[in-house]
């Protein structure tokens, strides 16, 4: 059996419309949808229009489902129906953006019709504005044109902004932005007189722009100039022609003319476009088709037309068959030899298919693809007039018409109504456009007269307007007050007082609004009386205010605006006065100390009109008067004492109120500074310390600042603490360092102390290494050390000191500049040891400053077999009584030396 199935779409429309669709046995059942929609039918496997919702239809009814769009301004539905493990799917597409819509599915067997489906809504999603209709001409001048236009539908997102561009009157299709705004009307200015300009427009919203309306000229007012001769056709050849053309006669010789030559091609369905400007009276123009005939014209103005045809050879000649489709047969419509024709007697709003082909000697070519070709459709008839509805208000009344009958296109009407008061000079200006029939205008004026007519438009553009209605709105609310008087009594309070209105006795109450601006007018009156009493005003301050009288019909227009002034008066009392630990503005002349100083702040309070010149600042029975500052520094007062302070400002009004109670109390004296000493003395340290000779002046809590004077004879601190020493390292030998000291406690910082100078000693030699002895020949051995330069200039001296034999000390047995001493009359096989230590001259004392002894060097004196005899009986002999006279005065010089080591010991 065969089955077939449709769907009933239930929407806000009345009445549903059939359009087949595919079933899964190949037949074709209806499907219901609204009027004026168009859907598309696609299998499983098919292709279709873009997505934006699916529907699924199941035992119990249909399920809804999302799938991806592909982005496009085309809104369509996806539904799919499940049946005998088929799946069929319908896209209903053309749907209208923003718009709410309900769906239910039911089906039919053999003329019976099944259960609908639960109704299902859904909401398409907004889009661009749909393509404005084309602007109108509402005013013009010999050098502007006044435009106007409607807004199209906005789908779903308001229409922010409208775009307009003109092709500047050049007729070369290239437009421009002249205006970019959210007014729907234009005024083109600067324009020339009996010139046409091509004008459109189109919408933007957040979602996107429309497309540009259809183009339209519009012609500003006066005369045509006289214009040139049209073009001549001076030569031609297959792909170009050279033209010629002659000066207009009203220009005189010494006017300067620019000449545009411009060309149509018919063949591209193009306009007039600029091909050359200058000031030649010829021009070639090149790369033309071969066998094509083209248009020329000279100026912006030029109207006459040239026809120029490229050569074409013998061979090349042929006839053109133009075939029209109508009602599914086709016609001849035209044969010849020409490249256009005109196609006249055709139906409104109904699509044609053209085709062409081409006849020569050799016989008829093969048609060319169809062409689709939908004539437009008339613009709408006249309107009835405007007529009210219900009654007519002070500020607003609704009024409906009648549209006229525009055929198969009646649903895309749109209605422009246009209002225009009755005052000489006075535009009209558009007050509704929709598709409606009716509208209520508001933001009228009472007891005034107004003209309404109103037009319709479709997509071919505006019908004629209907003739126009006049139509009176009723009285309204009280006229304008007069302007109160305003008398100002104080700085704080001011009386307001106005006259009763003409038409007092209709007046409910009067409105007073008050404030210091227009933006801060606030109701502070609203009653019968014509007085009111405003206080608690400030001093020396702009007032305005205005007022309003009130009847049953609503509020009457403010009066004029009335301004006052408060006089000056007194400064305001003084707020944040305070006492702060360090001066704002310190002076160096006069130093600042906590225990006998006060140093106080306060802020600027308000001036109440009148510059402040001084503040009083009491204290007990004591005035002390200061500048306009905002700070004050009170001296000579007692250490550690209380006092009570309050401070007012004056002004040329007089004295303010003083200010609330200040209590503060100064420091103790701080410490004065310790004695300094220096315990300790080095070459490379100081060691110092300090105290104070009355123990009354020793805390716990006391704190000492060392400083030190550097290169640049700037004291910085190097030691800070409660401690009674410091020991300075890292010193230079014998220089003079200088020092002064400071004592910190609560109370604060005391003075520094007067300055000391201490000296560091100088510095004694390095110890020497141990000595490297060698033996020499015979009984002898050489003794070297290591040298030492000389130190801040002073020399440098060597003493040799030796130990041997039975003696228990050592004898010096050298001293000088030398590092080396050979050592004579040794004994054999006995052990020596040698040390040697370094003194340093000093030049500037001449004191003579020894280092420490170095570590001992060791050595044993060895003979051979052949000496033994021969020195046996000088090796019995003691070295003490063999000495030389050299030795002998080295000793001498060791026992000077020795003596004068006690000495510096000593000292």
């Amino acid at each position: 059996m065969i089955l077939s199935t449709f769907f009933s779409f239930l929407f806000s429309a009345s009445g549903p419309a059939e359009v087949p669709m595919m079933s899964p046995n190949g037949s074709i059942p209806p499907i219901h949808v609204p009027p004026g929609y168009v859907s598309q039918v696609t299998d499983r496997n098919g292709s279709g229009p873009c997505v934006s919702r699916t529907m699924r239809m199941s035992e119990g009814g249909f399920k809804e489902s999302l799938h991806p769009s592909t982005p496009t301004n085309r809104l369509s539905l996806l539904v799919c129906l499940c049946f005998s493990g088929e799946e069929l799917q319908y896209t209903l597409t053309d749907l209208r953006p923003a718009t709410d819509y309900h769906v239910r599915v039911s089906t039919v067997c053999n003329s019976v019709k099944g259960p609908s489906s639960d109704a299902r809504a859904f909401t398409t999603h907004s889009a661009p504005p749909d393509t404005p209709l084309p602007p109108r001409l509402s005013h013009r001048t010999k050098s502007s044109l006044t435009l106007q236009w409607k807004p199209p539908a906005d789908n779903g997102s308001k229409i922010t902004n409208y775009v307009l561009e003109w092709d500047e009157g050049k007729k070369n299709s290239i437009f421009r932005e002249y205006y970019v705004g959210h007014q729907r009307h234009c005024k083109v200015m600067r324009l020339c007189p009996a010139v046409g300009y091509t004008f459109r427009v189109a919408a933007l919203n957040d979602i996107g722009t429309s497309g540009f309306s259809t183009e339209v000229v519009f012609n500003t007012t006066g005369s045509l100039p006289q214009t040139s001769l049209p073009p001549r056709l001076a030569q031609a050849g297959p792909s170009w022609v050279r033209l010629e053309w002659t000066r207009p006669n009203s220009c005189s010789i010494e006017e300067v003319v620019t000449y545009t030559l411009e060309m149509q091609d018919e063949t591209k369905g193009l306009d007039f476009q600029a091909v050359y400007s200058g000031l030649e009276l010829n021009r070639k123009v090149e790369t033309l088709k071969r066998n094509t005939q083209y248009k020329f014209r000279v100026s912006e103005a030029q109207i006459q037309d040239v026809n120029g045809t490229t050569t074409q050879s013998q061979k090349d000649r042929y006839l053109i068959h133009l075939c029209l489709c109508s009602e599914s047969q086709w016609m001849t419509l035209y044969r010849g030899p020409e490249r256009k024709h005109l196609c006249e007697d055709l139906k409104p709003a109904t699509s044609y298919f053209l085709r062409l082909s081409c006849v020569n000697v050799g016989g008829q070519s093969l048609c060319s693809d169809d062409l689709t070709v939908r004539t437009r459709i008339p613009p709408p008839g006249r309107c009835q007039p405007p007529s009210i509805v219900g009654d007519v208000k002070h500020k607003e009344m609704t009024l409906q018409w009648d549209g006229p009958l525009c055929g198969e296109e009646s649903e895309n009407v749109e209605f422009s109504l246009e209002m225009c008061a009755m005052e000489e000079g006075l535009e009209p200006m558009e007050v509704y456009c929709g598709s409606k029939t009716e509208c209520t205008v508001g933001n009228l004026l009472p007891g005034t007269t107004y003209r309404f007519q109103v037009c319709a438009a479709n997509s071919a553009g505006y019908g004629p307007y209907s003739e126009s209605v006049e139509i009176s709105t009723a009285a309204g609310p009280p006229g304008q007050c007069s302007p109160p008087a305003i008398n100002v009594t104080s700085h704080t309070c001011a009386d307001v007082t106005w006259e009763v209105s003409h038409s007092g006795i209709d007046i409910s109450e009067y409105r007073l609004d008050w404030g210091c601006d227009l933006d801060s007018l606030e109701l502070v009156y609203s009653g019968t009386e014509t007085c009111f009493q405003i206080f608690n005003l400030e001093a020396s301050t702009d007032y305005c205010c205005r007022l309003q009288a009130v009847n049953q019909a609503g509020a009457g227009p403010y009066s004029d605006l009335v301004t006052c002034r408060t006089p000056a008066a007194a400064p305001d009392v003084v707020s944040g006065f305070r006492h702060v630990d360090h001066p704002l503005n310190p002076t160096e002349n006069e130093p600042f100390s906590h225990s006998t100083c006060l140093a106080l702040t306060w802020d600027e309070p308000h001036c109440n009109g009148a510059e402040i010149t001084s503040y009083s600042i009491s204290m007990g029975d004591r005035i002390i008067t200061t500048r306009s500052v905002t700070g004050h520094i009170i001296r000579d007062l007692l250490p550690d004492s209380e006092y009570s302070l309050q401070i007012r400002a004056e002004n040329e009004m007089g004295p303010g109120p003083f200010s609330q109670t200040l209590t503060v109390r100064t420091r103790p004296l701080p410490p004065s500074p310790p004695r300094l000493e220096c315990a300790a003395v080095g070459p490379q340290s100081l060691k110092l310390r300090w105290g104070f000779s009355s123990r009354s002046q020793l805390t716990d809590d006391t704190t000492y600042i060392l400083q030190m004077e550097d290169r640049n004879q700037r004291f910085v601190v190097v030691y800070r603490g409660p401690s009674h020493t410091f020991k300075l390292q890292r010193l230079s030998e014998s220089s003079r360092y200088r020092f002064r000291i400071q004592a910190v406690s609560e109370a604060g910082e005391g003075p520094f102390s007067d300055t000391y100078t201490f000296c560091t000693t100088k510095s004694l030699p390095q110890t020497l290494k141990a000595p490297r002895v060698v033996q020499l020949e015979g009984n002898a051995c050489e003794v070297t050390w290591e040298s030492i330069p000389p130190m801040r200039g002073d020399r440098i001296s060597y003493v040799l000191q030796v130990l041997g034999g039975r003696d228990s000390d050592y004898k010096q047995v050298y001293k000088g500049d030398e590092t080396s001493f050979q050592l004579s009359g040794l004994q054999w096989n006995t052990d020596y040891r040698v040390r040697v230590f370094a003194c340093r001259r000093c030049v500037d004392t001449l004191q003579e400053l020894c280092g420490s002894f170095s570590p001992s060097a060791h050595f044993n004196l060895r003979r051979s077999d052949a000496t033994l005899a021969v020195e046996a009986d000088i090796t019995r002999v003691p070295i003490g009584k063999t000495l030389s006279d050299e030795q002998f005065a080295g000793l001498i010089v060791f026992g000077v030396f020795l003596q004068s080591i006690i000495k510096c010991t000593v000292l």
